[in-house]
């Protein structure tokens, strides 16, 4: 009886589970992979677009200025919407003051946008 809870107890195990997991991962990839159906390459697959049109290196630029500003507002929001999820039932001032200092970050940044 002893040898039994050993045994599931090991088999139980967060380690063992997640070793498990994987080594089915990996099998159901594998035999996913062998028994698709194959296509025939495609000539145009190796061009930029697969349509084949070929565009020059400037019309692919991206102003990274713009985006850097976007990705803070994004952050700017994203961690607003937080706070305020889970500071609304605390009572005083502190959900509006926090949301006041993000509406502050935001008018900041506005200027960055606005360019170009």
């Amino acid at each position: 009886m002893e040898l039994w809870a050993k045994v599931q107890e090991i088999v139980t195990s967060v380690p063992f589970v997640f070793l498990i997991a994987v080594i089915i991962a990996v099998a159901l990839y594998r035999w996913g992979g062998r028994i698709s159906a194959k296509a025939p390459p495609i000539e145009g697959k190796l061009a930029s677009y697969a349509c084949g049109e070929e565009l020059s290196a400037e019309k692919i630029q991206v102003n990274l200025q713009r985006f850097f500003a976007y990705c803070v507002y994004f952050m700017i929001f994203d961690i607003l919407a937080f706070m305020l999820a889970t500071s609304l039932s605390s009572p005083g001032l502190l959900p509006a003051t926090f949301a006041f200092i993000l509406l502050l970050a935001v008018v900041m940044l506005l200027p960055l946008v606005g360019r170009r």
